[in-house]
């Protein structure tokens, strides 16, 4: 791909902003908890979003895992400390030192390896990996996403998975109300949930694509879950947060409720074999 002065801006743009989040995120370095790893090898609940991801992936002993978009390692330690051989790739150099760093902590340093590098300008060998795991970085890439997408592809092995999970705007009305509201966003500039087009685009290249919807009543998770981490919440807190995600479970059976949805899988396994 060309690297324009267009494209160089967005790369430093993004890269200075997340560059920011691993410094902050430096401190806050910790092995991975027993409750959390229970959390996510438990296949049993559907109610949060990254528990059904995990749900979906199944048994990970030994599969080989594309972390796009890394960031500073979270995610990748739990795929690690469940089997998976791991690379991350981030724009952020200061991301990637913090994952290392985090691999290095949770003794996973010989199952996982990271790579600086803009996603699509990194350079990874065609179908190496079993799972391509996405999390919230797609909606980073719209400027060029049709070209994301064929690259997610090729580096997907047969009979592989893609899983993404990605903010969305799928209603009019909610988008404009959204932008009325005066709520703070932490967010790169260029950055902005996929609307219908991104995920036309997603199924044109996944054809496969299944599509579930999460995080209507969420939305007020902020404010119950400040920290955003269930697993040291008060029990209190815990009860009305899994209450809240249940409640949006069965609201999501209703086919036009889906379109009031702030989030979303996708998930998508490679059926040649």
């Amino acid at each position: 791909m060309s690297t324009d002065e267009k494209t160089t801006d967005r790369w430093d743009a993004e890269a200075s902003f997340f560059d920011r989040e691993a410094e902050a995120a430096r401190s806050r370095l910790n092995p991975v908890s027993e409750r959390a790893l229970l959390r996510y090898r438990s296949l049993r609940r559907r109610r949060w979003n990254k528990e059904f991801r995990f749900r979906l992936l199944g048994d990970l002993s030994g599969l080989r895992v594309l972390d796009v978009g890394c960031g500073d390692g979270s995610n990748s330690m739990l795929l690690a400390l469940q089997g998976a051989v791991v690379t991350g790739v981030d724009i952020s150099a200061n991301a990637i030192e913090v994952a290392k760093e985090r691999a290095r902590i949770n003794k996973v340093d010989d199952r996982t390896r990271f790579i600086c590098a803009p996603f699509e300008d990194a350079s990874l060998p065609a179908a190496s990996f079993d799972v391509i795991w996405i999390d919230a970085v797609l909606h980073h890439l719209i400027p060029v996403l049709p070209e994301s997408l064929r690259q997610l592809r090729r580096l997907r092995a047969k009979g592989g998975v893609l899983i993404a999970t990605e903010p969305v705007t799928l209603n009019r009305s909610l988008r404009a109300l959204r932008l009325r509201l005066p709520v703070s966003t932490h967010a790169t500039p260029d950055e902005r949930p996929l609307e219908d087009d991104e995920i036309a685009e997603m199924a044109r290249v996944f054809p496969e694509l299944m599509t579930f919807h999460f995080h209507l009543l969420a939305r007020v998770m902020r404010w119950v879950l400040p920290d955003h981490t269930l697993e040291t919440a008060s029990l209190m807190r815990r009860f009305i947060a899994n209450a809240i995600c249940l409640a949006d479970v069965a609201l999501f059976v209703l086919p036009p409720m889906r379109a009031l949805a702030g989030v979303c899988v996708f998930y998508e396994r490679d059926v040649q074999r």
